[in-house]
This record gives structure tokens, sequence and C-alpha cells, in this order.
């Protein structure tokens, strides 16, 4: 792997979730705009078959809402923005995450015998 946005796939799908949450927190906003903002972030690129699907999860569990807006060029588009719940969700993802980046940072710290060794 030459790249840091080339993440393994198992590791993006765990953060893809309270990541897109984040996006949403600074407002309304589509699905080609989500993803933009994910790379620009350095998780990559997220394909249009991994994002699309769990924004519609996210609809699901009501943690976002959709509306349909004109488009000024083109046809519309269909902005998500976070409900109260989302809003909710995001911040008990974060702390879970942040607590779950620690034990692994942790974990994975060489043992005092592997640092002489």
């Amino acid at each position: 792997m030459n790249d840091d946005s080339e993440w393994p796939t198992d590791w993006l799908r765990a953060v893809l979730s309270p990541a897109v949450l984040r996006v949403l927190a600074d407002g309304p906003t589509y699905g080609y705009a989500i993803s933009a903002r994910l790379e620009a972030a350095g998780f990559g690129k997220v394909k249009g078959g991994t994002l699309y699907p769990l924004l519609g999860r996210l609809e699901v569990a009501d943690l976002v809402r959709t509306e349909w807006r004109a488009g000024e060029a083109g046809p519309g588009r269909k902005y998500y923005e976070l409900t109260p719940g989302g809003k909710a969700s995001l911040a008990e993802q974060a702390e879970r995450w942040t607590r779950f980046v620690t034990v692994t940072e942790l974990h994975l710290q060489p043992t005092t015998e592997e640092q002489h060794d």
C-alpha cells in the first residue's frame, strides 16, 4: 500500500457511518459532496455503491432525513440532513470510537521485551 488513502476496506466500513454523520453535522448536503468531503479528509474515494446504501440505512434508522431540491443547472439532488437522533448518535459514536482507538493503540504498542529484541 503506497498511499494512506488506500485504507483496508474493513477499516473504512467500520468508521464510515460516524464519518458520514460528521460531514452532515456541518449542514445538509448531497451524496457527491459527502463523498468529496470524505476524500478531502483522507478517507480516500468512497464509491456510490458504498455510500448510498449507508445513507439509506441511516435514513431508515431515523438518523438522517432527506429532501429533494431542484438543481441549478441540471436535475434535482437528494439532500441529507442530520435528525436530532443523528446528532445524538454522532456524539455517542465519536466518544466510543475515541475509546476504541485508545485501546487499539495501547494494544499495538510493543511490549518492553519486544523493544529490546
